[in-house]
């Protein structure tokens, strides 16, 4: 538990994800490799290679041929992105311009202290090769004050995200001269100071990835402490549990590998994505016996939506999901999720021989759920795969709310997963 509150407190960005996964895998006796270039692997050995910087795969060498086990999660969240050009002075206020990126609950965003994370990308000796520097506020910089009641009065009306989540960074009145030309912020303020908390030449700056965050700390709530309330626990929830197996794993046999891809909450499309070839390809190269691959077994690795008391109608009628009982393991007739019943059978087999909880999913009838990187990935890599993950309340808001005890069957059932 220790680690996953870690990692929701400094996983800010995608960027920061990977960043923080590395630190720990490292400290875990897992060598870094380039993918670029050429690999002389030992059995009994643990790597790992991160192709993007918000990518990462990481593995143990099996020194048999017993099994090849893979666990995949995804490394972003829904998040608002500053686009470029981003000043505006609007009435003595300033403020940043941003585009929601995946499907963030927009309404929980107001009213909060938000920090500012990502990457900034530098010029280098070669145009073709920019450094990347990863870059964190670590203090809240901006607001989106909400708008009173007493002064909206249509409360149907659908959210205008490019009017109304529009944050406040700062006032003119606190401004100098310098950051000021006719009453407007000169252009590049927000660079200029990025580039100062950086140490390097606001001029180097070619481009940016830069997102606002939900700043403050998980916090553990609860008559008993039970629940952890917290921004990103999609996904950084199965992104953890999966490095909590991971670097457990006792069976050398095995050759487990951990996935973690971007861009999941915008379809996975991209070099970085699920959707790419680069986990077929390092598999052919930790790999190459084909047989050993078509014997393997994948776990998607993503949260479940639980049974909202206030809301049943949303539910399945017979297959409730409740905090607390147990990981989800999710199934479609649609292929929303991958899950077919052999796959199925296994997972249960592995809860039930070790007396880990767990529950069944499967959407109300008329309303399609989530895509998960299950049925993404099984259209390159034919192999048994099954969607599990553990219950939340208010995904996609910026506070959800997970079950501890759902968390440790997660962390025990991927542990399990990686040694038999």
């Amino acid at each position: 538990m220790q680690q996953l509150i870690k990692l929701l407190s400094e996983g800010k960005t995608q960027f920061h994800v990977v960043e923080a996964c590395k630190k720990i895998l490292s400290e875990n006796g897992f060598t870094e490799l380039s993918y670029d270039t050429s690999w002389e692997l030992i059995p009994g050995k643990k790597y790992m290679v991160s192709p993007f910087c918000s990518m990462l795969f990481a593995w143990t060498m099996g020194t048999g041929d017993s099994a090849l086990r893979i666990a995949c999660a995804h490394t972003d969240f829904p998040m608002l992105k500053i686009k470029s050009n981003p000043e505006i002075t609007k009435k003595g206020y300033v403020q940043i311009n941003v585009e929601p990126y995946g499907g963030l609950l927009s309404k929980t965003w107001f009213d909060r202290p938000l920090g500012l994370a990502g990457k900034v990308v530098l010029a280098g000796d070669n145009p073709f090769s920019p450094s990347v520097k990863l870059f964190d506020s670590k203090r809240p910089l901006f607001v989106i004050p909400n708008l009173a009641p007493h002064l909206d009065h249509d409360k149907s009306k659908e959210l205008d995200v490019q009017k109304e989540l529009i944050p406040i960074l700062s006032c003119t009145s606190s401004l100098s001269d310098d950051e000021l030309n006719g009453g407007q912020v000169t252009e590049g303020f927000l660079l200029r100071y990025i580039a100062e908390s950086l140490d390097v030449c606001s001029e180097s700056i070619l481009d940016y990835d830069l997102y606002l965050y939900i700043s403050g700390s998980p916090e553990e709530i609860g008559l008993k402490n039970e629940f952890l309330s917290s921004a990103r626990i999609d996904n950084i929830s199965s992104v953890s549990a999966i490095l909590n197996a991971i670097t457990q794993i006792s069976n050398q046999n095995i050759t487990a590998v951990a996935a973690f891809f971007d861009n999941e909450e915008i379809g996975s499309r991209s070099k970085q994505g699920a959707d790419s070839m680069l986990l077929r390809e390092l598999l052919e190269r930790i790999c190459p016996d084909r047989q050993l691959l078509a014997n393997s077994f994948n776990l998607s690795v993503d949260v479940a939506h639980a049974t909202h008391p206030n809301y049943l109608e949303k539910n399945d009628i017979t297959n409730d999901i409740i905090l607390g009982n147990g990981i989800v393991l999710k199934s479609s007739a649609s292929q929303r999720y991958v899950t077919d019943s052999e796959a199925s059978a296994v997972v249960a087999a592995l809860c039930k021989q070790n007396d880990i909880l767990f529950q069944r999913q499967v959407n109300r009838s008329g309303m399609p759920g989530g895509q998960t990187l299950g049925p993404i990935m099984s259209s390159y890599l034919p192999i048994k795969s099954a969607d599990i993950g553990i219950p939340i309340l208010a995904m996609h808001s910026a506070a959800e709310l997970a079950h501890k005890k759902d968390y440790d069957n997660l962390v025990r059932l991927l542990t399990v997963y990686f040694s038999i």
